[in-house]
């Protein structure tokens, strides 16, 4: 459990890393509640390709809606403005792989890591912390939840 933590009320576990890639890339798998959304931001340093595990997610980019089912994916380039709902009636699973490396440094600073029972932690989560590694990254926030691009 040691690389799995929550963010924005995601599960995420960070598979590999940008220091075990030499920052070729990162890899994450996150868990997200029904409805949960990852606000609208983009990642000027970094494209992110998104493959559905389990579950629906719809992904909101500059003029398109994409509806994605286990085994379909997306590929959203550096600079590109995104919002990701877990929109079906059931949590969804998908695989991240941001390249190059650089979203599992945020993740690892600014999450809080998992329970070892795999629960909440009572920590609270610190927003200056993760917007600070987010403006290192080169990572922007554009918008509250169901703000769409």
């Amino acid at each position: 459990m040691k690389n799995t933590f929550w963010l924005l009320g995601a599960k995420l576990t960070i598979t590999l890393d940008d220091i075990l890639t030499g920052s070729g890339y990162d890899v994450i798998t996150g868990i997200f509640a029904p409805c949960s959304e990852v606000p609208l931001h983009l990642h000027t340093a970094y494209s992110e390709t998104i493959i559905v595990l389990e579950g629906e997610q719809t992904i909101y980019t500059p003029g398109s809606e994409a509806v994605l089912k286990p085994g379909d994916h997306l590929f959203i380039p550096a600079g590109t403005p995104h919002a990701i709902v877990s929109s079906g009636l059931q949590q969804s699973k998908a695989l991240t792989i941001a390249s190059p490396g650089g979203f599992a440094k945020l993740i690892r600073t600014a999450g809080i890591p998992v329970n070892t029972d795999g629960s909440t932690p009572d920590k609270p989560f610190d927003m200056p912390l993760f917007m600070k590694v987010s403006a290192e990254l080169g990572d922007q926030l554009l918008g509250p939840p169901v703000t769409r691009p």
